[in-house]
């Protein structure tokens, strides 16, 4: 094709934006009608920039849409895509997306999860003297196994809260670098769980969390391991917070 000087066709237009916007973790598909896609290469945690992707859509001629940010993804996923609306377009529309690239390197990524050794701690005086079924570690035993950390043992304890910074701390000074703590995080006054992370001593970022289901989570950090503190829903439903915040943890993120 011919193309009067200065203007770019669709096709080299759409590769050019999506190599300057793609960091690690993605494949880019070949030009298909004007469009490239951004993939997936690895099981992660898909990051945009949200705040360079506002830019890049308010260029002239130039679209970039993606899946939301912070979203586990899977291996050849299809996390994005970019192109031109009309066939061609002026060449500095491409190199204004270049440099808002440069500047937010990466507008785009897909973070590998770490896979960390994670000890779980289900707390109850009920589950602890066998009156009712613990229901809770064979949920997080799939859940861990899914993202690939290996839990590596469940303690049971009574509504206790020493006994069960002890447990918490003893898994930690055996090489756990997660710890799951179940039962016991509601409001109620014999719900214990908060104060027994709170006497491990560690950092306590957040106790509740506006997200349904999964409000009454806490996530704390002894060192560099969290303690996150599991309410009874992530037993019951399929997504709650554990599905959005694990994941952030196992990308290195707090």
């Amino acid at each position: 094709y011919d193309l009067a000087e200065g203007y770019i066709h669709e096709d080299d237009a759409a590769a050019r934006i999506a190599s300057a916007a793609a960091g690690p973790g993605l494949r880019l598909t070949s030009p298909s009608e004007g469009r490239v896609n951004l993939a997936a290469a690895r099981n992660g945690l898909l990051k945009v920039n949200p705040a360079a992707l506002e830019q890049i859509n308010s260029i002239d001629d130039v679209v970039f849409a993606t899946l939301h940010s912070d979203l586990r993804v899977s291996l050849n996923q299809a996390v994005g895509g970019t192109r031109i609306i009309p066939l061609v377009t002026r060449e500095e529309n491409v190199r204004r997306v270049e440099s808002v690239c440069r500047d937010h390197a990466p507008v785009i990524q897909v973070k590998e999860l770490r896979s960390l050794p994670v000890g779980i701690v289900t707390t109850g005086s009920e589950v602890f003297h066998g009156r009712i079924e613990d229901k809770f570690g064979p949920v997080l035993h799939a859940k861990f196994a899914e993202l690939n950390c290996p839990v590596v043992g469940q303690v049971f304890v009574a509504d206790d809260p020493a006994l069960t910074a002890q447990a918490i701390r003893k898994f930690i000074d055996e090489g756990a670098e997660l710890v799951a703590v179940t039962g016991g995080m509601s409001v109620d006054p014999d719900d214990r769980t908060p104060a027994a992370i709170n006497a491990t001593g560690a950092r306590v970022v957040t106790y509740g969390a506006p997200v349904f289901p999964g409000a009454m989570f806490m996530l704390a950090y002894l060192g560099a391991v969290p303690i996150i503190g599991l309410p009874g829903c992530v037993m019951y439903h399929r997504t709650s917070i554990f599905d959005l915040i694990v994941p952030r943890i196992l990308a290195g993120e707090e």
